[in-house]
């Protein structure tokens, strides 16, 4: 009997722990896609709250979850299972990636006392070196570097993804575009390199080249609100921006052939969901599972979709009585992170599908 009863304490728990959504706030899946059916994402609790409008987050490599929260100032580390395990303050965190080493890259802000200026700031945290206590570890700051950069203080870095090589590219956006050299709106390109004294250095090898900074259509930095790479020994990058284009979210391949080396688009205008023109309003964050399917969070239109390898609308879900301004998506271990920026809160969802 106390055996029965124990059990049937543990199934109420497990049942009082998830939420299945009505709509609005049902992932519907497209029914073009047979491969999904009728499916919907259910709510995990408890919600993560306690932070102050984050505006980014990613499941590290040794599974540690990583929140830029960014009006409390600082990179908040947890558990998968919500806890938190310290913070490291930084200035106005929005963006944030780790490398093989699992160093932090983070974009945030800088204050300089002697000008009296804000500037917009790229930092990197050694967590290795501290035990992943992160309260200990070493920041360096890679941007600002140089004295042209502390006279742009109306430069912004935005986003940053990691590849295979440790090498990593920032987004940068700004007002003056007109250099074919080194307009604002850039991807810029950065690689460790080994001193003669056998220390590294971050160096920035200059920037993404034949990426139009003003662009309205394909193989565009034009106002760069995220940026990330795929899980693999690959260049390719999915890319959102903000700036007036009609493809907001894209997914760019590198080439290299004897005539082109460079980046152009992966998926063809109008082919797909994806590429559909005024398909989001302001994307400010995507996410890419081992599957290759791309998740986006467009704050303006308070939604979360996600589409196929080939572009295909699978599911989509939000509006303002789910979502206020969500700015970023992560996926780790059948879950779908969305960091609800408005509402200072994550929330947790797994596919009904993948219920065990």
């Amino acid at each position: 009997m106390k055996k029965l009863l124990f059990t049937a304490l543990i199934l109420l728990f497990v049942f009082a722990c998830t939420d299945k959504f009505s709509d609005p706030t049902v992932f519907e899946s497209n029914n073009d896609n047979s491969n999904f059916g009728d499916t919907v994402y259910i709510q995990q609790f408890p919600i993560w709250d306690g932070f102050n409008k984050p505006q980014d987050m990613i499941i590290g490599r040794e599974t540690f979850i990583y929140v830029a929260d960014t009006e409390n100032d600082r990179i908040v580390m947890m558990n998968v299972a919500g806890q938190i395990l310290g913070y490291k303050e930084i200035p106005k965190p929005i963006a944030i990636a780790q490398d093989h080493r699992l160093n932090l890259i983070v974009c945030g802000e800088l204050y300089d006392e002697s000008s009296g200026n804000t500037y917009s700031a790229v930092y990197k945290m050694n967590l290795v070196e501290a035990q992943h206590i992160i309260a200990n570890a070493k920041v360096d700051t890679i941007l600002p570097a140089t004295a042209f950069d502390f006279s742009r203080p109306d430069r912004k870095y935005t986003g940053v993804t990691v590849f295979s090589d440790n090498s990593y590219y920032i987004a940068r956006t700004g007002p003056v575009n007109s250099s074919p050299i080194d307009p604002d709106n850039s991807l810029l390109i950065f690689q460790v390199k080994k001193l003669n004294n056998g220390a590294t250095k971050d160096t920035l090898l200059g920037r993404v080249p034949q990426v139009s900074p003003n662009g309205t259509g394909l193989v565009s930095a034009n106002e760069l609100t995220s940026i990330k790479s795929f899980n693999k020994n690959s260049l390719d990058i999915v890319v959102a921006l903000k700036g007036e284009n009609s493809f907001k979210v894209q997914w760019l391949q590198w080439v290299e052939t004897v005539l082109f080396t460079g980046y152009v688009s992966k998926l063809q205008a109008f082919s797909s969901d994806l590429m559909t023109v005024g398909k989001f309003d302001q994307p400010e964050g995507v996410a890419i599972d081992e599957a290759d399917n791309i998740y986006v969070a467009d704050a303006a239109k308070d939604s979360v979709y996600k589409f196929n390898f080939a572009g295909d609308l699978l599911q989509g879900f939000g509006g303002n009585e789910v979502f206020d301004s969500p700015h970023a998506v992560a996926y780790y271990d059948r879950t779908l992170y969305v960091v609800d920026t408005n509402n200072d809160r994550i929330l947790r969802y797994i596919l009904s599908t993948e219920l065990d």
